[in-house]
């Protein structure tokens, strides 16, 4: 009887000690919120949520602000998107190093990527634009040009050509010659077969072709010195309906001149090849365009783009609230 009564003593002076140290903590803990500085205190509140929304858009959901038309109607101007970064590997820090990840860009999903052609001001200036980027959820971007307009650092486009395909144009529309396939498939053919939701956009007719190569000609007669043929600058003249001109065929025109003129220059025969034959996207690369196709620069201009440089896929309109849903 005496061993239990001991017992239970024990267990209650346990039980007290337990509870008088674990009250001292909270008061001394009081105590030192009590005489902490609020401004100290806003300010660790503040470094603390920077930190959970550097975490969160720099490996998890990125918010960015559509700049441009060249994905109408998929995007619009200043339409605010959520890009999903864990699903291709995230960066371990901005412009750093990728994490590895089982998924690859599919064709015709949206992604954004670094511009091939952006010029950097350097690293150190890089990682600042980007914290602050990512800190303002799109709302503030430092990095401008000399007319105060944001630089492209990143392009949203859509993946049309995948590692081992040739696209090839004509007046404007794609043409597909998959890997290990003997027939050409247009692609607006291939989205109503597979059943796509998006829209490829054109602003200038077809009917206008003739006129816009004729511009073309013209503009290798200039170049060569030599007087324009009339019959050009009747086909110029009489279109109504140049306003969005397709700048690649007009030089595919312009180059084409050029090079039978001037065979043997290398340049012009190199260019000329690569507007007959088209773009081939070599292994661990992608070929993203504009669905607004008239006014898009993607890799038509500047090539295939290596998949290391993919950095997410476009997930969720945010807003305005009228446009918000996911990204198709």
């Amino acid at each position: 009887m005496a061993q239990g009564s001991n017992f239970f003593n024990n267990v209650q002076r346990f039980t007290e000690k337990v509870l008088t140290t674990r009250r001292a903590k909270l008061r001394v803990k009081k105590e030192k919120q009590k005489a902490k500085n609020p401004i100290l205190d806003w300010i660790e509140a503040f470094v603390w949520a920077a930190g959970m929304v550097l975490i969160i858009n720099q490996y998890l959901f990125q918010a960015y602000q559509i700049p441009s038309g060249s994905m109408i109607d998929t995007l619009l101007i200043g339409d605010r998107i959520f890009v999903n970064k864990l699903i291709y590997g995230p960066e371990l820090l901005p412009g750093v190093g990728k994490l590895p990840s089982p998924f690859k860009p599919q064709r015709n999903q949206v992604i954004i990527f670094e511009n091939p052609s952006y010029i950097s001001r350097g690293p150190a200036f890089d990682v600042l634009q980007r914290v602050l980027y990512m800190l303002t959820l799109s709302l503030v971007d430092i990095d401008r040009d000399e007319n105060g307009s944001p630089k492209a650092h990143f392009l949203i486009k859509r993946a049309v050509g995948m590692s081992g395909d040739t696209l090839t144009m004509k007046n404007g529309e794609m043409y597909f010659l998959f890997p290990g396939e003997d027939r050409v498939v247009a692609e607006r053919d291939y989205i109503k077969a597979n059943k796509m939701d998006h829209v490829i956009n054109r602003l200038m007719d077809v009917s206008a072709y003739p006129a816009l190569q004729a511009a073309g000609r013209m503009a290798a007669y200039s170049d060569l010195g030599l007087p324009v043929p009339s019959y050009l600058q009747d086909l110029v003249k009489n279109a109504s309906n140049l306003n969005y001109p397709d700048y690649l065929e007009h030089e595919r025109s312009r180059i084409l001149v050029l090079q039978a003129a001037n065979p043997q220059d290398r340049r012009y025969t190199m260019l000329s090849a690569r507007f007959r034959l088209g773009w081939y996207v070599p292994e661990g690369r992608i070929f993203p365009m504009g669905d607004n196709r008239d006014n898009s620069r993607d890799a038509r201009y500047f090539g295939a783009v290596r998949l290391s440089k993919v950095l997410g896929q476009g997930a969720l309109k945010y807003w305005p609230l009228s446009r918000f849903g996911v990204i198709k």
